[in-house]
């Protein structure tokens, strides 16, 4: 388990996060400048919180009330660059052997052989890294990660780098090589949603140095807890609440529109009502939640249609499955906000 709570201050800026990773890998989210990257240099020994704890399980790495600041040496971390800061000038063996120095050489040349093995580069033992592909450049910068054994993995944007093809791949060899080869705390920083979904179990949204939320990552994803956290998980549709009425349902309303919310969806002194525009439905009948609408603006992506459209009280942003858009211009019909999939913020 890994406990982290920190505070450190520049001039126009200041990280103060707190949160706890019990297992399996988690990711720290936000925009770029948020803090993502200290919070790693932070656990790491790199950089040096004003104050707070770090700690895995019953190490303390750092502690300023005891005034305890464990070396980097001594913590057992493995880190991962977003650059992979692989040494030009030494081959594939010599990168992932850095780490073992001091260790006995026959001890050495077993542990590198069998990285190697692992991370399929047989026969590129003796190649440099400008002869590698990305991708296979990110693995031998994961094997001399992992070598040294650590307790901790941290990893800063290891695939920022990669076209979309490659990154796909890499992102499933990575699954399974972790899953196969480390039994302990991951923690990935990135600015990707979806790449954080894949990747995680569990999310960390940071916004400008202080957690907004962490959970598991369906929770997160499907129930943020304020405007913060769900505009970093891409939630398009937010808007200020007029006023909330509780009974059997709860009655939002916004902007003069009525709109119904499950009373199991309920929060304490909710400001905002959310919604992600793939939850929104057109449907042909009345009902509650259903709105006249115009279509503002239709964009096309790869697979879907992201459609911008007007109500009588609000904006919204619709995607639509690019199979399912003749229906929605070409029929009359109504915008439709299923209960169970909006969501009260604070």
């Amino acid at each position: 388990m890994l406990h982290v709570a920190i505070k450190k201050s520049f001039p126009h800026f200041t990280l103060d996060v707190a949160f706890t990773i019990e297992k399996g890998i988690a990711g720290i989210l936000g925009s770029s400048g948020c803090g993502k990257s200290l919070t790693l240099q932070c656990i790491a020994g790199l950089q040096s919180p004003d104050e707070g704890l770090i700690r895995l399980n019953e190490r303390v790495f750092f502690d300023s009330s005891q005034k305890i600041n464990m070396k980097t040496r001594y913590r057992k971390i493995g880190y991962m660059f977003q650059n992979y800061a692989l040494f030009p000038h030494l081959t594939v063996s010599q990168n992932i052997a850095f780490g073992l120095k001091g260790k006995p050489r026959e001890e050495v040349e077993q542990k590198v052989a069998t990285m190697i093995e692992k991370i399929k580069l047989n026969g590129y033992e003796h190649y440099y890294p400008s002869q590698l592909s990305g991708g296979q450049q990110q693995r031998v910068a994961l094997a001399r990660t992992l070598v040294t054994e650590p307790d901790v993995l941290l990893l800063d944007e290891p695939f920022s780098a990669l076209d979309h093809h490659t990154k796909q791949l890499l992102e499933k060899e990575f699954l399974l090589f972790i899953k196969e080869n480390f039994a302990g705390v991951v923690l990935l920083v990135t600015h990707n949603m979806e790449e954080a979904y894949r990747l995680c179990d569990q999310l960390i949204l940071y916004d400008e140095g202080k957690v907004v939320q962490v959970g598991d990552k369906q929770q997160v994803l499907n129930e943020p807890s304020n405007a913060k956290a769900a505009k970093i998980v891409g939630c398009k549709n937010v808007w200020p609440l007029d006023s909330v009425a509780i009974d059997e349902e709860i009655s939002c309303y916004v902007n003069g529109a009525k709109i119904m919310v499950p009373r199991k969806k309920e929060r304490a002194h909710p400001r905002f009502l959310g919604i992600h525009s793939h939850h929104i439905r057109f449907v042909e009948e009345q009902s509650y939640n259903t709105f006249d609408y115009e279509i503002v603006e239709c964009v096309p992506n790869m697979y879907a249609h992201d459609l911008t459209v007007q109500t009588k009280h609000f904006t919204l942003h619709v995607t639509v499955p690019t199979n399912e858009l003749h229906a929605v211009l070409s029929h009359e019909r109504k915008l439709y906000l299923p209960p169970d999939r909006l969501f009260l913020l604070s």
